[in-house]
């Protein structure tokens, strides 16, 4: 017999669980599907960002720099560390303990905000008159109605053609964060979030790691400048980066893999690593979903077909997160969550793509939002542009990292900011402030008569939105 819900979201990642938990603050009967499933086989929800993506993630750099620091920045400081160990065990204990209490949390919040949680896969049976008939296949089968259903199924990871991922060798971002042991010489293939944030833990932990990289250019979606600035300090550390590489035959043996590419030049290239990985980028997940079933629309990349405002083809089927267009980042599905629950109450959920930022959390870090000089070049824009160095911020020189800058670019007549790019100490804290400034249409001149706590690492933001007009106050 079907359990009858005004909203049923399938999928309890970021963008599920929060339009699940919207949803029922306005008064809706909500029931949310999921099928991750932990260690022990129960509910793990929190999508790829919180079992396999952003917070796993974050606590491995973590763990990471502080044994970097421990090797390398301590004596700076007159600490003496000698014979430093890492227990990799117990840093990927660690990490698992981080994801069970972010997974333990959603399932809080849900029975807070009376929302029934199914663990299992979520599929479309049929239409009815009453709506939407969804199946749910786990331990236990189940048979749910609703009149509005909000797909939120994300994505994965994109394999390489003929070479699939194992998770022992050839591994996507699920095995490269199970590791038990740090390798000896590692690949990444792909220049990415994923790429550079997993090469920087494992070379930090004592791998020889090496980026191959298909495109000529080095982060070709930030800001060209700040990619710069970003690449100088990874070639600093040690991080091998190739760019505009053709790969070609990568062949697993019992030793490790081996990976046939043609650098820039045209010359032919291998190499020999314990372990690959693979961050080529993510493709949308609708495996199971059924969608022939109700003739839901997917696009050529196999995406849901969505308007502006996350309506699919169907009468109250709703689609958000990294399984419709747009940016895959959690907290862009965070904002289509919460919108499409208030829209689907009578109220004006609103995205802005264009304040959406983005961070690499690497050391130093990168973040930004808005747009780019390049594309401002491309557009034939009128803007200003001013820099600022960490390098004479007096906070960044009391912790010891004075690499990178902060970017400001606005228009040339009104002074509107139009993007705002960092590449430094906490930067994807300092993005904030431009995130907000840009809501609201600040100007450059407004950042820059803004009072900001001295020393601090966002006197930084103040300095380069001055600088927009060839002022400063650092003296």
């Amino acid at each position: 017999m079907s359990q009858t819900f005004d909203v049923v979201v399938i999928g309890g990642g970021p963008g599920g669980y929060i339009a699940a938990i919207r949803a029922a603050q306005l008064g809706f009967k909500v029931a949310c599907i999921d099928e991750w499933k932990n260690a022990a086989g129960g509910p793990a929800p929190g999508g790829t960002c919180t079992n396999v993506g952003c917070i796993p993630s974050k606590a491995l750099l973590q763990s990471s720099e502080h044994f970097d620091h421990a090797n390398h920045h301590f004596a700076d400081h007159g600490i003496t560390a000698t014979n430093v160990k890492i227990d990799i065990a117990k840093m990927i204990g660690r990490k698992d303990t981080v994801v069970k209490q972010n997974n333990d949390g959603i399932l809080y919040l849900f029975k807070k905000n009376k929302i029934s949680f199914f663990h299992g896969r979520g599929s479309f049976a049929k239409a009815v008159e009453a709506g939407y008939e969804i199946q749910v296949t786990g331990a236990k089968e189940e048979l749910l109605t609703a009149r509005q259903i909000i797909v939120a199924t994300g994505s994965n990871a994109r394999a390489l053609p003929g070479t699939p991922f194992d998770e022992e060798t050839v591994l996507s971002n699920d095995g490269a964060l199970r590791l038990g042991a740090v390798p000896k010489k590692m690949v990444l293939i792909g220049s990415g979030v994923i790429g550079l944030e997993m090469g920087s833990v494992w070379r930090r932990l004592g791998s020889d790691v090496t980026i191959l990289e298909g495109l000529p250019t080095f982060l070709g979606a930030v800001d060209e400048q700040i990619a710069k600035e970003a690449k100088k300090a990874f070639d600093k550390q040690g991080l091998k980066i190739e760019l505009g590489v053709k790969v070609g035959e990568i062949k697993t043996t019992k030793k490790g893999v081996s990976v046939a590419y043609t650098n820039a030049k045209g010359e032919a290239q291998s190499l020999d690593a314990d372990k690959l990985i693979v961050s080529i980028g993510r493709v949308p997940n609708t495996i199971g979903l059924n969608v022939e079933a109700v003739g839901l629309q997917l696009d050529e990349r196999g995406a849901i077909v969505v308007d502006a405002e996350c309506r699919t083809n169907l009468k109250g089927v709703w689609a958000v997160g990294d399984v419709v267009r747009g940016p895959m980042l959690a907290h862009k599905a965070e904002e289509e969550g919460v919108a499409v629950a208030e829209r689907i109450a009578g109220q004006h959920g609103h995205v802005n793509f264009n304040t959406i930022p983005w961070v690499i959390y690497t050391s130093p870090e990168i973040a930004w939002v808005g747009e780019t000089e390049q594309q401002l070049k491309a557009r034939g824009a009128a803007y200003k542009a001013g820099t600022f160095p960490f390098l004479a911020n007096g906070r960044a020189r009391a912790l010891g990292d004075t690499t990178g800058m902060v970017k400001f670019l606005a228009d040339a007549v009104s002074d509107e900011i139009l993007g705002v790019h960092i590449v430094g100490p906490q930067a994807s804290e300092l993005i904030a402030e431009a995130v907000v400034a840009m809501e609201f249409k600040a100007s450059a001149e407004d950042i820059a008569r803004i009072c900001h706590a001295h020393p601090s690492l966002s006197e930084a933001t103040k300095e380069a939105a001055l600088a927009v007009d060839k002022r400063t106050l650092n003296f």
